[in-house]
């Protein structure tokens, strides 16, 4: 049975660290704000880029002349971006994260290659059996677009050279504080698109097709990489927040259990004292 001495130091020891997550969960709900803004605001420029990015990608099929993003090829190696945070304490993301991971690479027999985008996606590839080709880290939580065009750039020459031929984004994508939703988008090669208004839609390029694909394509595979660095970020603060708000919880009702049995193991003591005095006082009588 512990003494009121260890179930006291045992309190204070919770209390402190309810105090550190009840700060880590403000910080993070400070800056999911300005995360989910940013998310929400991109999401209709990244929806309608991939609209005319497969429409016209269906009208140009069958052409003589066809950008190297479009050109499809048998898959025998597959590139794998997983997208994921810096630091852990943000509830199960990361191993939703991984096991939506496994998953996909078990159901695949190609040869995979894969991209570490933050230090715990690292983590989750190697859990997986793999190892990263290429990792980045300490992107922050206020990601730029220029910030993510070297990893974009990556993946268009890894396609154009032969390295892989299809590429894959694996990220958390935010569907709202208390959910987060991990999805696996493929980037490249670009799929012309099965839309009913691509049947209906006349193009006319000017200059040329391969200048207006050349500009665009590129632009494309740019946003799909911001974007999904973007919901990564929206998703890893709000799992952080929702987490460390459940630990602070947590550990203010431990401590309060911990408070009761300490005023138990008080009370039992005063109580035999006071039959030790009662005792002792009739034996001298």
């Amino acid at each position: 049975m512990p003494s009121v001495r260890d179930i006291k130091r045992r309190i204070r020891s919770i209390e402190n660290t309810g105090q550190v997550t009840n700060a880590m969960a403000l910080i993070a709900a400070s800056k999911m704000a300005r995360a989910q803004n940013a998310v929400q605001s991109s999401r209709p420029y990244e929806e309608k880029i991939t609209d005319v990015v497969t429409a016209l990608s269906a009208q140009v099929s069958g052409t003589e002349s066809v950008h190297p993003l479009l050109e499809e090829r048998d898959v025998n190696t597959i590139g794998l971006m997983v997208i994921g945070p810096d630091r852990g304490l943000c509830g199960g993301l990361i191993s939703n994260l991984s096991r939506f991971t496994s998953s996909f690479v078990s159901s695949n027999e190609q040869e995979i290659r894969s991209i570490a985008v933050g230090r715990k996606s690292r983590d989750v590839l190697v859990r997986c059996g793999l190892t990263p080709t290429e990792s980045f880290s300490d992107l922050g939580d206020r990601v730029v677009k220029s910030d993510t065009e070297s990893i974009s750039k990556l993946l268009m020459d890894q396609y154009s050279s032969g390295e892989i031929d299809a590429m894959y984004l694996c990220y958390s994508k935010f569907i709202s504080t208390t959910t987060q939703e991990p999805v696996i988008e493929k980037v490249i090669p670009i799929d012309s698109g099965d839309s009913e208004n691509n049947s209906t839609l006349d193009y006319i390029y000017e200059p040329s097709t391969d200048m207006v694909l050349g500009g665009l394509i590129p632009r494309y595979v740019d946003m799909k990489v911001f974007h999904a660095i973007q919901e990564s970020i929206a998703s890893e603060l709000s799992a952080r927040m929702v987490a460390m708000r459940n630990a602070t919880d947590n550990a203010k009702s431990l401590g309060d259990d911990l408070t009761v049995v300490m005023n138990k193991l008080r009370q039992d003591s005063i109580t035999n004292e006071l039959l030790d005095l009662v005792g002792g006082q009739a034996a001298l009588e």
